[in-house]
């Protein structure tokens, strides 16, 4: 590339070096990318044939019981809708504050919303007795009274997510009109034909790029309260029960933190090796991975704060049953995957206070691992422990998961993948527009990184 970005350098891209990158990694790729879409597909299909199994043998192949009835199948899709709002939080928060890191990232982000939203609507599906009868999940008119249960956390999340898939859809391809276009003017054959429906007769005129502009502002304002409003109707999910390590007001704004700590957390998973794989490092700088990390970090103190607040009510509280419940949670026979959830969002996150681990990608790969695993263990924590430890001590049993459900697990996490490797192959994964509006930005941005390093 004509104007590669390295540390001994101050230049950066321009806009010809920007279409000619992006483009170049919309092909089809080799035999071991689609080695990799057939490894995923392998355990989707291994997912499907045993939820099959279970749809036939009941839910009684997993190890779902009295009283712990929520489990893997509920923390996974908690997990996933946390997933989807950094998406969110980096395609439209930080648009409308005008934000200068953002445009080389977000639409990676933006695409990860979209598919770990249609990850997360699986699980209520997966987790039914009857999942021939998922449509008692939507508010369709019912004068019998029978379904929906307006009363039902379910269908509060169909609200949220069916809402959230929506928004998410319209605000990614909306931004990618321009892109496909792009793309269009020098693809051939089929690929031609494809982008020229994508693009919907984008001819980059003034007139559509004003129209465009004001519809993505919209749209990125609609798109901005769901941040907050979706993952806090899936908090509510527990904090509405009255079930001793569920019942808290602090549920909201601590499963929003949590959200965007592991959202963000995943893009730098997603796109570290992305970045590498592709040969996108004169793109996607340390300048962008150095604020991505900041965020992490900041969420993790958040986060951090939330789980001593909790603690602190329950001790001063004195309740006896939630005394009771959270004991069980530190010190009990599963109390390692408190601990562990503790050392993930806590303490190592703790490390990109270091200037050198910030930029260091290896490091950010590794700690964004962590906090996927810790934030996963979160919400086990929460859903399994808080029911496996109720009310009645004579109910008290701790659950253990199934075959079925690790290998579905697994399963979400393969098509998770497959999804986003297909569209980064076929779709550009960068904004090609918003990254020439920021160029200026990038190149004060490595100036200033040359001149430290002088």
């Amino acid at each position: 590339m004509a104007a590669a970005v390295s540390t001994t350098t101050a230049q950066a891209p321009t806009f010809a070096d920007i279409d000619r990158e992006v483009r170049r990694v919309l092909n089809p790729g080799g035999l071991q990318y689609w080695a990799w879409i057939c490894f995923c597909l392998f355990f989707v299909l291994i997912a499907g044939a045993l939820w099959t199994n279970q749809v036939y043998e009941g839910l009684g192949v997993t190890h779902l019981t009295q009283p712990t009835m929520w489990a893997v199948y509920i923390t996974n899709f908690v997990f996933w809708v946390g997933i989807a709002h950094s998406g969110t939080l980096i395609s439209a928060i930080l648009y409308l504050f005008r934000t200068r890191w953002r445009t080389a990232v977000y639409r990676l982000a933006e695409t990860m919303t979209v598919f770990a939203v249609l990850t997360a609507g699986l699980f209520p599906i997966i987790h039914l007795g009857r999942p021939w009868f998922f449509y008692w999940l939507a508010p369709y008119p019912n004068e019998r009274s029978l379904q929906p249960d307006f009363r039902s956390p379910l269908v509060w999340d169909f609200f949220a997510i069916s809402t959230y898939l929506t928004i998410s859809s319209l605000f990614l391809f909306m931004g990618l009109i321009p892109d496909v276009a792009n793309a269009r003017d020098a693809a051939k054959g089929w690929r031609k034909t494809f982008y020229s429906i994508m693009s919907m007769g984008w001819r980059g005129t003034d007139r559509q790029w004003r129209h465009f502009s004001m519809a993505y502002l919209l749209l990125a304002g609609f798109a901005t309260p769901l941040v907050l409003s979706v993952h806090s109707v899936v908090s509510w999910d527990f904090a509405m029960a009255q079930l001793p390590g569920w019942h808290s007001t602090i549920f909201a704004p601590y499963f929003v933190a949590g959200a965007i700590f592991s959202g963000v957390a995943m893009v730098l998973t997603l796109l570290i090796p992305i970045r590498k794989i592709m040969g996108l490092e004169d793109l996607i700088t340390p300048w962008h991975l150095d604020n991505l990390a900041k965020v992490i970090l900041l969420t993790s103190l958040i986060v951090s704060y939330s789980y001593i607040c909790e603690s602190f009510m329950v001790w001063y509280s004195q309740d006896a049953i939630e005394l009771a419940t959270f004991h069980q949670r530190y010190w009990g026979p599963q109390g390692y995957l408190f601990w562990m959830m503790v050392a993930c969002n806590c303490v190592i996150p703790l490390l990109l206070f270091v200037p050198r681990i910030r930029i260091s990608a290896v490091w950010l790969f590794i700690i964004s691992l962590f906090v996927n695993v810790g934030m996963w263990l979160e919400r086990f924590v929460i859903i399994e422990g808080s029911l496996a430890t109720n009310t009645e001590p004579s109910q008290w049993r701790f659950y253990h998961p199934s075959v079925t459900e690790i290998f579905i697990t697994v399963g979400s996490f393969a098509w998770f993948l497959m999804l986003f490797s297909l569209f980064a192959r076929f779709l550009p994964i960068i904004s090609m527009t918003e990254l020439k509006e920021g160029i200026q930005w990038l190149r004060e941005a490595l100036r200033d990184n040359y001149r430290r390093a002088a």
